[in-house]
């Protein structure tokens, strides 16, 4: 019995050191980032925005827990000049190349990960970080959101734990193309959708939209993922968590627009315990600020040349840090025009307003309408069973209002007053009653536009529309 005894305690004292996989050590301290972005999510599609129909469990959990944005807007309603934006902090026509799509982000142009990296950082990217164009033109080895990796677990999983680690997660979820019915497959139901009022109410556009939802909810489902690992690995308490898009939903109206369904979306941050909790804000926020932030939160100075301003400030419930205007452009998307020109805007919310100068008018905003001589059918409208729907019935007295509203040529000036058209459907710049407000912000647009050295000032800046384009061409 005795040598029974003997056997059991030293059977305990060995297995009580097992190794385990090490915590961070108090050493290690660093905090950590993980920037979780999606590829053409809107506003308001998210269960704690209220949508009806899109289930997000995991983002609605992070936004809860953490500070929930909801006058979050990206730069430019374009994918590649959107992410240089947020990488940089700096607005697109400041970027060179990374204005357009389909160009080249210069390296000269610190970025967030860049910065992260030289101060000790590991970092990388998952699917789609800055893009689409040639990042080597400009200068890099990798991806400028960091060096693409096939697997975000096994980075994660690999990674030391007293290593502190910079990460892009994304998806190309919920960009186009879809499923067809890949959103009732998903247990959504149509009839639920609020559709708004610059699309037609007919079935396939409900379909169309739950389709995209479907995507939305296989994102989120990557975000719980990246969360539940984070935790296992004990590194979830010591990351600053951050949740975005790069535009609105891919839809007529919408992306590559300046109107909110194209610039307005998604944004929720969240740290345990670093950062004021359980908090709704409709602050105006530009993802120019991301970067700003980032650096704040970890206590790592910024680079020069930033435009964004830190929400570290009011993430800390330290000041509400009260934006009264935000400003946003966009220049070429796709090869959309004779030419492959691109359609220059730029534009300053408010919580009022929303006015757009557009500066070439003559052109098409979302490319020409498609001839023998000409690449394709307003193609800054991506592709889809809503677009097809559109198209076919452009004539009909009931849907050519809504036609006209996607396609057709826009004034140099627009105006719309938020509070009583919060979709922008009224142009009210040529309106008397709105003169001393459209002046205001026009002047505001001009200010900004001499600050920040825009090439397009004075009628100039058709250079950008020279910039190489490294999609494929389109046939003229």
């Amino acid at each position: 019995m005795r040598v029974l005894l003997s056997l059991l305690t030293l059977l305990v004292c060995v297995g009580s050191f097992v190794p385990k996989r090490p915590a961070p050590s108090a050493a290690a301290s660093k905090p950590n980032v993980l920037f979780i972005i999606a590829d053409d999510w809107g506003f308001p599609h998210a269960g704690v925005y209220g949508d009806p129909v899109v289930k997000t469990p995991h983002f609605d959990k992070l936004a809860r827990e953490g500070v929930l944005f909801t006058n979050a807007h990206c730069a430019a309603p374009s994918c590649s000049p959107s992410r240089a934006a947020i990488l940089t902090g700096r607005y697109p026509h400041t970027l060179r190349e990374g204005a357009n799509l389909w160009g080249s982000l210069p390296v000269e142009f610190a970025t967030f990960p860049q910065v992260l990296k030289q101060n000790g950082y590991e970092t990388g990217s998952f699917s789609k970080g800055w893009g689409p164009g040639d990042f080597t033109v400009g200068g890099y080895t990798h991806n400028p959101a960091g060096p693409e990796m096939k697997d975000y677990r096994g980075f994660f999983k690999s990674l030391p734990a007293d290593k502190p680690f910079c990460f892009w997660l994304c998806t190309t979820d919920p960009h186009r193309p879809y499923a067809v019915g890949s959103g009732k497959k998903a247990g959504l139901d149509p009839a639920k959708v609020k559709i708004p009022p610059f699309l037609p109410d007919v079935p396939i556009v409900r379909q169309d939209i739950t389709d995209y939802y479907a995507e939305v909810q296989r994102f989120d489902a990557m975000i719980g993922d990246a969360v539940e690992l984070l935790d296992s690995l004990g590194r979830l308490d010591n990351t600053l968590i951050i949740v975005t898009s790069d535009n609105g939903m891919p839809f007529p109206r919408s992306k590559a627009r300046m109107y909110d369904a194209g610039t307005r979306i998604p944004l929720a941050i969240w740290w345990k315990g670093k950062i004021q909790p359980a908090r709704s804000t409709a602050e105006l926020v530009n993802l120019i600020d991301v970067a700003p932030t980032v650096f704040a939160a970890l206590g790592v100075a910024p680079p020069s040349g930033m435009h964004g301003l830190s929400l570290w400030p009011l993430l800390t419930g330290k000041t509400s840090r009260t934006q009264p205007a935000i400003f946003l452009e966009r220049e070429r998307h796709a090869w959309a025009r004779l030419g492959n020109l691109s359609y220059p805007v730029r534009a300053v919310r408010t919580n009022d307003y929303l006015y757009i100068a557009n500066l070439r008018p003559d052109r098409y905003p979302v490319g020409d309408g498609g001839s023998a001589t000409a690449p394709g059918m307003f193609i800054d409208i991506d592709g889809g069973p809503s677009k097809t729907w559109l198209l076919q019935h452009r004539d009909e007295p009931a849907i050519k209002p809504l036609f006209e509203l996607a396609t057709a040529k826009t004034p140099a000036e627009e105006l719309y007053d938020l509070k009583k058209d919060p979709f922008q459907l009224v142009n009210v710049a040529t309106d008397k009653n709105y003169a001393t407000v459209r002046q205001r912000l026009s002047g505001q647009v001009m200010n900004w536009m001499k600050q920040t050295n825009d090439p397009r000032l004075d009628g100039k800046g058709d250079e950008i529309d020279r910039y190489p384009y490294y999609g494929k061409p389109r046939k003229e």
